[in-house]
């Protein structure tokens, strides 16, 4: 018989009022549970103190760290160069596709925000925290959010990019989805007021949402997810009065993309990647730098890799996967801050070939803020492992075929390629529209950090009046424009010759 491990005793604090009761009913003390300690051990015997007092006990700590705290932005003394700290990152990457790296975040402010997570890591171990951890994105910008297809056909937005993903302060995911807000504001012609706004309603769904879900049943709280096309705008509204008058515009945005969701399948992927050689067998096309072909080598270890990745899927997925085989494997360059590490695209083929399935197999690497973070628990140091967990903790729907493995002792998550995946046009979006999605990924974040997350704490914290809304509005302005100086320095450095940067790919 398993005999359950005592958990070890966690840190636990009094609340004022708990200090009062304790006098009458005797030694009580508020829990306030972090999701690290909870992910190696726990006794179902511990009960959960009341949401009520968590609340109180969030709201007591803004005597420690006040919401004002949160505003503007100064560089710390001692900065590293931000081109030193980008080329420092770019290490166990491959040389060849370095060039390419630097070439797409020189593009603008914004991409290199995306690509500098290990720039604005530093800079972020440097802000306050109220010092309440929970599973963060860890890159939680504006184009991490987005579309992707359920198991049940559904398409669902959230969340959906995880390499950087791992356990620290809440405040440092908002913060960086507040300043992406207002760079790619910037970008979009915004004013200083208009990304003011729009910096506020990102910060507003945050904290409402995390009021909103403070009091939820955990069962209930772990089943919500947000179907893109059955969005219920009077209960936004209800939340957050004024949403109403912002749907429209976004809702013509939203239609679109899922409609363009919907059609990218594996199907539709085949046609586009892919055609029959001389010998009738299926073959990747070339499209260098982004699809290429791999050697006879490495395709027998991304298929080894395959098959061990199929001992972490789910029991009845490794039967289903069982039922495909292998055809071909290419090499795949994906997005900006990724560039470099090693991903493959494998093609399979299941009943015919009808019956495509795409898996991605991408290198993952330590998060960007692993440095200023104490160590997770072991089971996450394989860092497929680490990526694949925390996109099941924060998504509320999760990718099925999702898990991890290694090659050349390098490590990989695995996932599907496509599966009714798609991106929002936040480049081309102002006003309305705009606004309404930066309200909404404030809210989707505060849905994946209440997960795991104390939520009645963070809630408690932020509180009910703009007070934060307002801070994180003065943060993002000061970082956006030390976003411009670092991207300004990249620019400098690739001019002089100190980074090299291939353009336009």
């Amino acid at each position: 018989m398993a005999v359950r491990k005592k958990a070890a005793p966690q840190k636990r604090v009094k609340t004022r009022r708990a200090a009062r009761a304790s006098a009458k009913q005797g030694p009580h003390r508020v829990q306030v549970f972090n999701p690290l300690t909870l992910a190696e051990t726990f006794d179902l015997r511990d009960p959960l103190e009341s949401w009520e007092r968590r609340n109180e006990h969030g709201n007591l700590l803004r005597k420690t760290t006040p919401l004002e705290s949160h505003a503007g932005w100064t560089p710390a003394k001692g900065r590293p160069d931000p081109v030193a700290t980008l080329l420092a990152s770019d290490a166990g990457r491959q040389p060849d596709l370095l060039a390419l790296r630097h070439g797409r975040m020189a593009a603008s402010p914004f991409s290199f925000l995306r690509g500098a997570a290990a720039v604005m890591a530093w800079d972020l171990s440097r802000t306050p925290n109220m010092g309440l951890p929970v599973v963060i994105c860890g890159d939680a910008h504006v184009n991490n959010f987005g579309l992707y297809g359920t198991a049940q056909g559904d398409v669902v937005i959230d969340i959906n990019d995880f390499d950087e993903v791992t356990g620290g302060p809440w405040e440092w995911d908002l913060k960086r989805l507040t300043a992406s807000v207002n760079v790619l504001g910037r970008e979009n012609g915004l004013n200083r007021k208009e990304r003011r706004v729009a910096v506020m309603l990102c910060a507003a769904g945050y904290r409402l949402n995390m009021q909103r879900v403070q009091s939820m049943g955990v069962l209930e709280l772990w089943y919500i997810h947000v179907i893109a096309d059955r969005i219920n705008i009077a209960e936004i509204d209800r939340v957050y009065p004024g949403m109403a008058k912002l749907w429209p515009t976004a809702q013509a945005v939203l239609t679109k993309a899922i409609a363009k969701a919907r059609r990218t399948n594996n199907a539709r992927l085949l046609k586009q990647t892919a055609d029959r050689g001389v010998d009738g067998g299926w073959r990747f096309k070339e499209a260098p730098p982004v699809l290429t072909p791999v050697d006879a080598k490495t395709r027998e270890k991304v298929i080894d890799g395959l098959n061990a990745y199929a001992d972490t899927v789910a029991r009845e997925r490794r039967f289903m996967l069982g039922r495909y085989h292998v055809v071909d494997v290419a090499h795949r360059v994906v997005g900006v801050g990724s560039v470099g590490t090693r991903a493959y695209l494998a093609l399979l083929f299941g009943n015919s070939d009808d019956d495509a399935l795409f898996l991605q197999v991408k290198e993952a690497v330590a998060p960007a803020h692993a440095p200023y973070l104490p160590p997770l628990p072991p089971r996450f140091e394989h860092n497929g492992r680490r990526v694949a967990s925390g996109q099941v903790l924060l998504q509320a729907a999760h990718d099925p075929m999702l898990g991890w493995t290694e090659i050349d002792g390098r490590h990989y998550y695995v996932r599907q390629m496509r599966n009714m995946k798609g991106a929002l046009p936040m480049a081309y979006l102002s006003g309305a529209a705009f606004n309404f999605f930066a309200f909404g990924f404030g809210a989707l974040l505060a849905r994946g950090h209440a997960r795991t997350g104390d939520a009645a704490v963070i809630a408690g914290y932020c509180g009910t009046s703009a007070a934060l809304d307002e801070a994180l509005a003065d943060w993002a302005e000061a970082y956006g424009e030390q976003t411009l100086k670092d991207h300004a320095a990249l620019l400098r450095a690739i001019k002089s010759g100190r980074v090299k940067a291939v353009h336009g790919l």
